[in-house]
């Protein structure tokens, strides 16, 4: 759970600071209010996951392409059947699947993610041994106040989508 909310918060991070560059505005809406994106959370639990499984460099440099890319693509599609909004288009760039994924993030989620696992996880889990005392408190306090902006939301952004249908 700690890693979830650390890399989720990261994500947030990493998303405004690239809309800060490329448009000048730290602020890129997301599909919740809080600071956190769900799907830097899952694709970093995955891969560290199937790290502890697979010693190939090749495998693991595949799979941190692929791992990414594919959550990338289910959260697109799911966040778009869900509330007919997309939160990001890539029908713009060259070699794209449906404007939820492209080859050019996908490289940049490989690159991304394999500096993740050597060099920005083992710091991480360095800290979270530092805390792990305090996480025991602080964790159930977090995980209230994510599934509370989880659901409502969920219930806001659906009632809206149901307000447009009408």
């Amino acid at each position: 759970m700690f890693y979830f909310f650390v890399y989720s918060l990261c994500g947030f991070l990493l998303e405004n600071v690239y809309s800060w560059f490329t448009t000048g505005v730290f602020w890129k809406e997301g599909y919740l209010k809080g600071p956190f994106k769900p799907m830097y959370g899952f694709a970093p639990l995955f891969l560290l996951i199937l790290s502890e499984v697979v010693q190939s460099k090749p495998i693991l440099w595949l799979a941190c392409l692929l791992i990414p890319t594919v959550v990338e693509y289910v959260s697109g599609l799911l966040l778009h059947k869900l509330f007919g909004r997309r939160w990001w288009d890539y029908s713009d760039y060259r070699i794209q699947l449906d404007g939820y994924i492209c080859l050019r993030f996908s490289l940049y989620w490989g690159v991304l993610s394999y500096v993740f696992l050597q060099f920005i996880h083992p710091v991480v889990q360095g800290i979270y041994d530092g805390i792990a005392g305090l996480w025991t408190i602080a964790g159930p306090i977090l995980l209230l106040l994510f599934m509370i902006d989880m659901l409502l939301t969920y219930w806001i952004r659906r009632k809206a989508w149901k307000q447009e249908l009408i």
